[in-house]
């Protein structure tokens, strides 16, 4: 085992161990969100993850940048097989270990070397689509800065990584065809072929830039792995559970709150006893109605705000930002999601600590944003990984009316008339049937 190796094994675990951390400091806040029972359905659970994770059925709502999305999340699953030859190969010394597959192997380089290619393709059209094309949803307020260069740096590794492997390829064929030695004649390279009438002729040089690029390749890909829990590209690996726990109910279908639930269920009750029910403790938490901060959100809410791509789809679709409102379904996961790290940072050994005085209600999301949703489930019929951001929105509208009493003029006079009346309308009880008369 020579230094390159050595040093290569040392570069591996460092890598690995960071993004193990990462991925222990996402799955911690995550779970640290209230509980929510999801166990129904499997087989249609694994099917929505299929189709719509997996085959991304979604996104071909709009066909070309559909493909060229699936080009991309083609290449990063499939071209990771070839990574795994690099890895045994950066460990022992070897090169292009998994060659003993013969005709088959040979397939497969093609097969990855096509896929590059068109990976590159798609980065230079998705760049284009993102800073030349004037693409309304990514003008949007809530996408300038660390969004707008996050989705660019993406695409700039994209970019880099393919060029590499390509140019790898190319230098790697033309050593064969020099018979240099350690260079047996294995693969099939459709793509680079055509490079290596541009590649030099001395063997040294060659083995520099095989080297070199084969050095790039992998650095790139372990920094990358890096990167994904810091950026929105976090969703290749968790649009797959959170399309399996997506909502399955109907679009418009609400949930109630358990504790209303069960008071209502008290009242009508006529055989009901409401002092037959245990003393509550007095140690216990207080029965919170709807979200102020990300501790009263669920765990799928949490996921979902780490899985957002920010593509900017639901806000696209949304008439309330449509018509100049306020409201953006995208910055209300993004908020989600950055009040979450935020959250996630004040525990010490699984011990809160009092990280500021600020919490998702107010400081991060305002009520207007809130009161500008019509509930239309637009966004989440557009979110192309089955997001809900409605359902935040609605649960944070329940905290203001049922905690805080704090209600739009407009609703006030809805809520008194459902009050006294039972209805939305300004009519007595024994007047809500006239209507029939009048038919």
């Amino acid at each position: 085992m020579g230094i390159q190796n050595i040093l290569f094994i040392l570069v591996l675990l460092v890598a690995i161990y960071f993004f193990v951390v990462s991925l222990k400091r996402i799955s911690q806040n995550i779970k640290r969100g209230r509980n929510k029972e999801i166990s129904d359905s499997k087989p249609r659970r694994w099917n929505t993850m299929f189709r719509v994770a997996f085959g991304q059925s979604k996104m071909m709502v709009k066909p070309i940048p559909g493909i060229l999305h699936f080009i991309i999340y083609a290449s990063f699953i499939l071209i990771n097989i070839e990574v795994v030859e690099i890895l045994i190969d950066g460990i022992f010394g070897t090169h292009r270990i998994l060659s003993f597959a013969g005709g088959f192997y040979n397939f497969l380089i093609a097969f990855f070397e096509i896929l590059a290619f068109l990976s590159l393709i798609a980065a230079l059209a998705f760049l284009w689509r993102r800073n030349v094309m004037n693409i309304s949803r990514f003008k949007s307020p809530d996408l300038k800065g660390w969004p707008f260069l996050d989705a660019n740096i993406i695409l700039f590794f994209e970019l880099v990584l393919m060029s590499a492997i390509i140019l790898m390829n190319a230098s790697d064929l033309k050593l064969q065809n020099l018979d240099a030695p350690g260079f047996h004649h294995v693969g099939y390279f459709p793509v680079a072929q055509y490079l290596v009438g541009f590649l030099p002729d001395n063997i040294s040089t060659l083995l520099i830039i095989e080297r070199t690029t084969w050095w790039i390749h992998i650095i790139g890909i372990l920094i990358f792995l890096n990167y994904i829990p810091f950026s929105k590209h976090l969703h290749l690996f968790l649009a797959f559970p959170n399309t399996y726990y997506s909502n399955l109910s109907p679009l418009g279908k609400l949930d109630n709150l358990q504790s209303v639930t069960d008071e209502v269920k008290l009242m009508l009750d006529p055989n009901a006893d409401p002092f037959a029910a245990p003393a509550p403790d007095a140690n216990a938490e207080p029965v919170k109605f709807g979200v102020e901060d990300v501790s009263d959100l669920s765990w799928k809410n949490l996921l979902d705000g780490y899985t957002c791509s920010e593509c900017g789809r639901c806000t696209a679709m949304c008439p309330a930002n449509l018509t100049g409102k306020k409201l953006s379904p995208r910055e209300i996961l993004m908020s989600v999601r950055d009040r979450t790290e935020v959250w996630g940072k004040s525990f010490k050994n699984e011990n809160k600590e009092e990280p500021d005085k600020k919490v998702l209600l107010d400081n991060y999301i305002s009520q207007e944003e809130l009161w500008a949703c019509n509930t239309c489930n637009a966004c989440t019929d557009a979110c192309p990984i089955n997001i809900d951001p409605l359902k935040v929105i609605l649960d944070m509208r329940r905290f203001l009316v049922l905690e805080q009493s704090k209600i739009p003029a407009e609703l006030a006079t809805m809520f008194n008339n459902i009050e006294n009346n039972g209805a939305p309308w300004q009519f007595s009880q024994a007047d809500r049937l006239n209507w029939r008369d009048e038919s």
